[in-house]
């Protein structure tokens, strides 16, 4: 019988998510906990693990589809699923879609576009998400279906199913720059080709950079068939088509009565970020202190430690310390890690530290945590660091790592950059910016000497937060900076 899946809360209360990439083809077998699709929240990009073990009969949204939890996703074929489902025998084409065959006319995106079969039927997308819960897995009577990413038991078979592809023909495609302008994520090539309809494969940063530049990755896959495809094979295609293009193209010639410029849509990351730092500018009364100082000893601690071959594979750097130097000082001042609720018109103190780390990463800014960092030695916490930064650079981060945090960091200085005022995130008391390390002639022991010298940026919430904790704070950072030692002597 049919069995429709509908897109979970990813966590959060997040109310949608952006359909990056399928894994499977209607007519695909899947199993259970197999991977079926990548989606982008407005925190990061999840891959959604199959509920089922079946036949997967109709995907609901294509790449690119914009949808909301509780819409249906995919419906599968189950054996033993409940018989009173209905199947997607009409399925309409999803409102997105049709906002965006609109928008660009009649084209080589809308015939590619209508090519394939993806849309809810009326009846289906008026079920409410609580039908899934009474759904059963396939040959599993009594069990519910999970509503959350990481559900499931552990799949069986590492193994994934040989995936068919939806169709296959000649589509052709001609040079069409009205609907390169209109549809920047659909770019036309000269000349008819043969164009499989499977979801090529690539990973998120390299579908950015090919929605970006106007290229459908459908088109370079076509001449990379089975590849993954990088951005060296995007950027080689772009060239082509560029070359291809007539002397007296709009595309080489500028544009009259105005500049050209180019829309891109505000949402996931970006979208959250910009609300985030909005809704914190103008809700807590932001102060920046700053402090400038000599930490010629930390750096020398640093070359010390790379050499000591009881820390081979560990990678501790000046964040690290500095980390470490924050969850000490937070504990001698605690309405740095506190929380003002004004719902219930309460301060909240934490106990604890979970620090965050901003990560600037293709799709945005993002702040994974470390819980509880305070109970982690340097070494502990100069690892948790590293694997937080690979997974954010790599686009992992899941929205889980991203919420809870007490009190985050900035490294601005890894861009040249020498202080700031960065914006608290909404929920807490403050955030450190580190600033780029320079040797610069200062005084030392009565004398100028060439020393490794930067600067920290404080900003607080000044209703819970008075100058005097700040300056204390942010002294008794600098004081394990100034004196790596001296963090021994810090409770």
């Amino acid at each position: 019988m049919i069995t429709e899946f509908r897109l979970p809360d990813l966590g959060e209360g997040l109310p949608e998510a952006e359909i990056v990439q399928w894994h499977v083809s209607e007519g695909d077998t899947v199993t259970l906990n197999q991977t079926i699709a990548e989606v982008e929240t407005a925190k990061a990009i999840v891959e959604i693990p199959s509920p089922y073990a079946g036949i997967v009969q109709g995907l609901h949204a294509a790449a690119g589809d914009v949808v909301e939890v509780g819409s249906p996703l995919v419906s599968f074929a189950v054996e033993g699923a409940d018989a009173e489902t209905p199947a997607p025998t009409e399925r309409a084409r999803p409102d997105a879609r049709a906002t965006e065959s609109t928008r660009t006319g009649t084209g080589p995106a809308d015939r590619l576009a209508e090519s394939r079969a993806d849309g809810p039927s009326a009846d289906l997308a008026e079920r409410r998400v609580a039908d899934d819960v009474r759904t059963t897995a396939a040959g599993e009577p009594g069990r519910a279906t999970p509503n959350l990413v990481g559900y499931g038991a552990a799949p069986t078979s590492g193994s994934r199913p040989r995936r068919r592809a939806r169709g296959a023909g000649t589509v052709a495609l001609d040079t069409d720059h009205a609907v390169r302008e209109a549809a920047p994520h659909d770019i036309v090539r000269t000349g008819p080709i043969d164009l499989p309809l499977e979801r090529p494969r690539s990973t998120p940063p390299v579908r950015k950079f090919a929605k970006d530049h106007g290229i459908d990755l459908a088109l370079v896959a076509a001449a990379h068939p089975g590849e993954l495809i990088t951005r060296v094979h995007v950027e080689q295609y772009a060239e082509q088509v560029a070359s291809a293009q007539p002397a007296t193209s709009p595309a080489s010639v500028p544009a009259s009565g105005g500049d050209r410029v180019t829309r891109t849509p505000i949402r996931g990351v970006r979208k959250h970020t910009a609300a985030a730092m909005v809704q914190s500018a103008f809700t807590a009364p932001h102060a920046t202190t700053f402090l400038t100082l000599d930490v010629t000893a930390t750096t020398e601690l640093l070359a010390s430690l790379k050499t000591d071959r009881a820390l081979d594979g560990h990678k501790i750097g000046l964040l690290a310390i500095v980390a470490k130097a924050v969850c000490l000082a937070l504990g001698r001042t605690p309405a740095l890690n506190a929380r003002w609720d004004e719902a219930a018109g309460e301060i909240i103190a934490h106990h604890y530290v979970n620090l965050g780390i901003a990560a600037a990463t293709d799709r945005g800014l993002v702040v994974p945590v470390i819980a509880d960092a305070d109970r982690l030695d340097l070494v502990d916490l100069a690892d948790a660091i590293a694997d937080l930064a690979a997974t954010a650079r790599a686009g992992r981060t899941t929205p889980a790592a991203m919420t809870g945090g007490t009190f985050s960091i900035t490294n601005v200085g890894v861009f040249g950059v020498d202080a700031g005022t960065p914006i608290l995130n909404p929920g807490e008391a403050g955030i450190l910016a580190v600033g780029a390390l320079r040797t610069t002639p200062w005084e030392h022991q009565g004398e100028i000497a060439l020393r490794d010298v930067l600067t920290l940026s404080l900003s607080f919430d000044h209703r819970l937060v008075d100058g005097a904790e700040a300056a204390r704070f942010l002294t008794d950072v600098a004081g394990v900076l100034r004196e790596p030692g001296r963090a021994m002597l810090l409770r």
